[in-house]
């Protein structure tokens, strides 16, 4: 009989490989990228650990090349949907009872196996099917996912820890439960360590899942998926369920079981996601426990103390970095009238060196957008400020979708501090700066503070202590993650906690413990250890 309390002690990052030109992790990703596009894979629905063809299918292309077809994969219909739903309150009641450490220890394994077996497979897959450089599939596929897999075991051995003081008359203690009924996750496209957090945080609570990944992250989520079954997780604990998003809602959010929905995407989605859970409640088992990420209008904002050249190095970086799909790239700037010049200098600079193209050439930083829809709405917004007389383009603005999604890095300059560009989420690699007179610091904090619904993230430039302090407070709902000096973006799991509120989220904060909490419902259990034997108390004789 194990009686042991075990934890975990806290993990330390995943180390990020380089990838230098020589190097064995090159050598291996590069034999890698080139079996993966020298092959066409089918991708079947997997549910209650059984793969599924519907032969309604899709196609998996490559953003960089959109004549190369990498997979195709089959469509969830009704019956999958239920049979989904199905699956994951079958297994529930093992699942939810097994130890906490035993499911912690599939999670260890999954990490152990991305981490020496399968870090060039999910590496390749996340650079041609989602359209991520090297260095970027390497953060987020291999050790983003690596990194929530090690430290939420580590959270939830702290959660469990937690448990309310006890008298010399009875035992207190708190039970965490699983939710009553499955959980929906949704995951988007632009990382793969998000698609599996979205789950395995989830399920390492006692939880199981139907989850409806991105059409256009496939190829990497169904790997993920694999190394889950690999890893030991047992059938119906996540069922993958590719296919229409509207079609899987519409069956899994009429299901009296739901439990809660976890969820990284658009605004517009998770609003009408919210809309369809609150038109159900009369149907639902329990309140549906509602955890989502969604857009962001991100800033960096500089005072005159800045450096100019750190300044420009956040903005090229923050901005262009997977052609800006990221929910917390940089895409509007305040920058001082009085170092403007020298910023705008170096960052043309930087931007000119620039190189943009497929992910297979290394040297390529910034690659194609993820689809056609993605560039078309890009290039409307930039169509529009090429008439406008409130704005100019000083750099890139063109985009080439011939052969792969290409936009070009783009700035614009607007002496509007409202111009859409400014307010607008456009979910590309565009960047609109607005400059101030030095002496309006104070007021143009209040307008980046009210210009955007949003609030993910923001960075502040400045070496003057107290215009920082001022800084970080008037912006203090402006974003849920806040940089200082930095760029706003390359949040780490473990050390800065990601997730922002206003129209940006719930900021149930993933890589803490403060996610994991969502997905227990705890119970109080007394035990008095010798009952009273009569009603009345002092007060009454």
């Amino acid at each position: 009989m194990n009686n042991a309390i075990y934890n975990f002690r806290e993990p330390k990052n995943e180390l990020v490989l380089s990838y230098k030109p020589g190097s064995q992790e090159r050598i291996l990703l590069e034999e890698e990228l080139r079996v993966q596009k020298s092959q066409i894979i089918d991708i079947p629905l997997i549910i209650g650990g059984k793969e599924i063809r519907t032969g309604k299918t899709g196609k998996v292309i490559m953003p960089s090349d959109h004549g190369h077809l990498l997979a195709t994969y089959h469509m969830a219909t009704e019956k999958e949907v239920s049979l989904a739903i199905n699956a994951a309150l079958d297994a529930k009641c093992e699942w939810m009872t097994t130890s906490w450490m035993e499911r912690a220890a599939i999670m260890a394994k999954a990490a152990e196996l991305i981490s020496k077996k399968y870090r060039y497979r999910i590496n390749a897959a996340t650079m041609l099917g989602q359209g991520k450089n090297v260095m970027q599939a390497e953060i987020d596929s291999a050790c983003e996912v690596i990194d929530y897999l090690r430290f939420n075991t580590y959270f939830a051995s702290l959660i469990y820890m937690e448990q309310p003081i006890s008298e010399n008359e009875n035992i207190n203690r708190l039970e965490y439960r699983p939710l009553e009924g499955f959980v929906y996750t949704v995951s988007p496209f632009n990382f793969t360590a998000i698609a599996s957090n979205l789950n395995t945080s989830v399920a390492l609570m006692g939880n199981t899942t139907v989850w409806k990944p991105a059409t256009t992250s496939l190829l990497s989520n169904y790997y993920l998926m694999k190394i889950f079954e690999e890893a030991g997780f047992p059938a119906g604990v996540i069922n993958f369920v590719p296919g229409s998003g509207s079609l899987i809602s519409s069956i899994v959010l009429k299901h009296k079981d739901l439990a809660g929905i976890h969820f990284t995407g658009s605004n517009s989605t998770f609003n009408s996601l919210w809309k369809q859970v609150s038109d159900n409640l009369s149907v639902y088992k329990s309140y549906p426990k509602l955890v989502g990420e969604t857009g962001g209008k991100d800033f960096i904002f500089a005072h005159q103390s800045a450096n100019p050249l750190e300044l420009a190095t956040a903005i090229v970086r923050g901005a262009f970095e997977y052609q800006g799909q990221k929910c917390s790239a940089a895409s509007r700037a305040y920058i001082p009238k009085s170092i403007w010049d020298e910023t705008k200098k170096q960052m043309l600079n930087m931007i000119s060196g620039i190189k943009v193209g497929d992910v297979i050439d290394f040297k390529n930083p910034v690659n194609a957008v993820i689809d056609e829809t993605a560039f078309d709405n890009i290039m409307s917004y930039l169509d529009k400020v090429k008439s406008s007389p409130e704005a100019k383009i000083i750099a890139g603005g063109k985009g080439d979708k011939s052969t792969g999604y290409f936009v070009e890095p783009t700035v614009i300059v607007t002496d509007n501090p409202h111009y859409f560009t400014m307010e607008e989420e456009i979910f590309g690699p565009v960047m609109t700066i607005y400059v101030y007179n030095d002496e309006l610091y104070d007021e143009t904090l209040k307008i980046c503070d009210e210009t955007s619904p949003y609030g993910l993230t923001g960075a502040i430039f400045s070496n003057d202590k107290y215009a920082m302090i001022k800084a970080c407070r008037v912006l203090r709902y402006a974003a849920g993650n806040f940089y200082i000096n930095d760029k706003p973006t390359g949040a780490m799991v473990g050390q800065q906690p990601f997730g922002g509120a206003r129209a940006s989220g719930t900021n149930d904060k993933a890589g803490s413990h403060l996610n994991l909490l969502r997905w227990v419902s705890p119970r109080t259990i007394k035990e008095t250890l010798i009952p009273a034997t009569g009603f009345k108390f002092p007060f009454m004789e």
